[in-house]
């Protein structure tokens, strides 16, 4: 599994960063994006997709 964040729609919440901090990041200014290609560690599956639905601007995406 593969995530993507799309900085144009985050607002910069911190909840994925918050919840999956081995997926996510904040940048220089707060908002969200991913570590290194957004690969998801087979542990933290279930929580990144909890991410994705828990997150306000729908700005996360699983990448097919």
């Amino acid at each position: 599994m593969r995530v993507t964040v799309d900085p144009t729609k985050c607002d910069g919440y911190g909840t994925c960063f918050d919840m999956c901090p081995s997926v996510f990041r904040a940048d220089d200014w707060g908002y969200a994006s991913t570590k290194g290609d957004g690969s998801v560690p087979v542990d933290d599956e279930i929580t990144v997709r909890r991410v994705i639905t828990l997150c306000a601007e729908n700005a996360i995406r699983e990448i097919t």
